[in-house]
């Protein structure tokens, strides 16, 4: 009894750490690093699968480092709070502070332990591969934390910061870091492979504002759907989307991608038709399918190109 007690409370935390580090988004981390590894595969005939491998333990730790430093100064601002005061609007962080699941101390302890094994992966892979990955992983690193925390706050400021901010952190950054890893060298095509990837999560987290502009704007939190406005951020969402998937046409021309990587194209569909379900002002609910069917199209077409790569790297 005492064995099934212990296994059963191991498996309450880890529901719990699962949970508070939104661990169900981590693909759109680990899906650029493979693209990036793979392009070095391709590319270059480099591939090191124990690399690949720390280089996944370190970026994936990296974002959820990142997911809850972004719950901890919410909360601290006052944003979290006004999320679970202001009505009809959908809270997307745990709700472990606000709710008093997990004390400050804990959160914050859980939060810089996971910053601590992607230092440590970072320091061991810029000793194997060179000193620039400690620049990918420190870049990376101090977005993560100022994306909220100040005094930059780039979340906070409505001017289309936190869109370049996300831009880097999940395409630019994963990728050539990735690639750099596997070759110790920079190359043009690992920056336009991270351009179809890097768009669609950057879509995935201008899409999620939606969900409580409200009380971010309540908080003093200007993120562009504040600033610009629902109807006019609802036209810039679809723009990003159209940038997203012309993006994958390009790595074709330029050779980035094999031709049958067009097949990610596909993807698309889903999430136009929900765009189309849209009206110029809707509740936060509505946009519920926005939001899933962002991250299902990232995810689905992030994984089409890295078979296409995988294909291209063993014929």
């Amino acid at each position: 009894m005492k064995v099934k007690g212990e296994t059963s409370s191991l498996s309450n935390i880890m529901k719990q750490f699962m949970k508070a580090s939104r661990i169900r988004v981590l693909p759109v981390m680990l899906i650029p690093v493979a693209l990036g590894a793979l392009g070095a595969f391709v590319w270059d005939e480099n591939f090191d699968f124990w690399l690949f491998l720390l280089t996944l333990v370190g970026s994936g730790a990296a974002h959820l480092f990142s997911n809850m430093i972004n719950d901890l100064w919410d909360y601290y601002n006052g944003t979290d709070e006004a999320a679970k005061q202001a009505e009809g609007v959908i809270s997307t962080n745990s709700g472990y502070l606000t709710n008093g699941t997990w004390s400050i101390r804990a959160f914050a302890a859980v939060t810089w332990s996971l910053f601590g094994i992607a230092a440590v992966s970072g320091i061991i892979l810029s000793v194997i591969s060179g000193w620039p990955v400690i620049v990918f992983g420190g870049l990376g690193g101090l977005i993560a934390y100022f994306y909220v925390a100040p005094p930059i706050r780039f979340g906070y400021r409505g001017k289309g910061y936190s869109e370049v901010a996300i831009l880097l952190s999940f395409g630019i950054l994963p990728v050539a870091g990735a690639y750099y890893v596997q070759s110790s060298q920079l190359d043009y095509r690992a920056l336009l492979l991270s351009l179809p990837i890097g768009l669609l999560t950057t879509l995935i987290l201008f899409n999620h504002h939606f969900l409580h502009w409200q009380a971010d704007k309540q908080a003093g939190k200007k993120t562009l759907v504040v600033v610009w406005g629902e109807q006019r951020a609802l036209v810039f969402s679809r723009w990003l989307l159209v940038l997203a998937y012309a993006s994958i046409i390009v790595c074709v021309i330029t050779r980035a991608l094999p031709w049958y990587a067009l097949i990610g194209l596909l993807t698309v569909i889903p999430l136009y038709a929900v765009y189309g379900k849209l009206k110029e002002h809707n509740p936060s609910h509505a946009y519920l399918p926005l939001m899933g069917g962002s991250v299902k199209a990232t995810n689905r077409c992030g994984v089409i190109l890295i078979i296409a790569l995988l294909i291209q790297g063993l014929l």
